[in-house]
């Protein structure tokens, strides 16, 4: 989050875990779960699965992840700027690079508590002041699909 009034922010944020089955653990009681990376994205349009690879292991990238919808690819947090300046030579423009928090496990969601879950993470990212909602929930397509029927 990003205020400039922390405890309404807080007090917003404890409601709302509050409001929709959940609650607000204290500051960085779940950071451990999480690295701080940083995340190239390029359209699938930008190349080959192989082709975006062999860039971003020759960029000094630390990992990839290829779909139908494009390529993420993973460097520390400290060489972000340099791996996407070397994959823009390769790939051209990116689509985004920022920094992230990258869940080190996921964990299994039924579509029951994923319903609830992905609520309270629609009811978050309306707020004003919170900027960014990293989570670390793993919802099967089945369990989304009746999710999305409901």
């Amino acid at each position: 989050a990003l205020t400039d009034n922390r405890n309404r922010t807080a007090s917003n944020v404890r409601s709302t875990f509050s409001k929709n089955g959940g609650a607000l653990g204290e500051t960085n009681s779940v950071g451990f779960m999480f690295d701080r990376v940083g995340e190239i994205f390029y359209p699938a349009t930008a190349g080959s699965e192989d082709k975006v690879m062999e860039a971003a292991i020759e960029a000094g990238a630390d990992d990839v992840e290829s779909d139908e919808d494009g390529h993420w690819i993973y460097t520390s947090f400290e060489q972000l700027n340099e791996v996407a300046g070397a994959l823009e030579k390769v790939l051209g423009e990116a689509e985004s690079a920022k920094f992230i928090f990258k869940p080190q496990n996921e964990v299994p969601v039924d579509a029951e508590k994923g319903a609830t879950l992905l609520k309270l993470i629609g009811i978050l990212e309306e707020d004003d002041d919170v900027q960014n909602v990293y989570a670390n929930f793993d919802i099967s397509d089945e369990d989304m699909s009746k999710i999305e029927a409901a």
